[in-house]
């Protein structure tokens, strides 16, 4: 009966520990400003200090070539400590990330 009260306990406790501690994480800054048709921006930030930011708007306008362009970065503090930023642009030619710990090809 022991056992089984030592074990009813250890399922509880491990029930009740938060099983991801970012689920918690609040939004401690925003920002949106959508300027319809010519573009928009945003920027977040979180509590567990993941932040984004990202721009947009349409370029070469009423033309074959016209495509919306995207530019932006994010940031989060990775499980081992390390602060990870990509910084990208999207357009025409694809999603172009770039950061530290990205492999860039030969």
């Amino acid at each position: 009966m022991k056992s089984f009260i030592v074990l009813a306990l250890f399922v509880a406790a491990a029930v009740a520990a938060p099983a991801n501690p970012d689920a918690d994480a609040q939004i401690t800054r925003y920002e949106s400003d959508n300027i319809g048709v010519d573009g928009y921006r945003y920027i977040s930030e979180t509590s567990n200090n993941i932040k984004q930011e990202e721009q947009g708007q349409l370029k070469n306008v009423g033309t074959e070539n016209e495509a919306i362009e995207v530019t932006g970065s994010f940031s989060y503090v990775g499980p081992d400590g390390v602060l990870y930023k990509i910084v990208y642009i999207a357009n025409e030619n694809g999603f172009q990330p770039q950061g530290d710990h990205i492999p860039v090809a030969p």
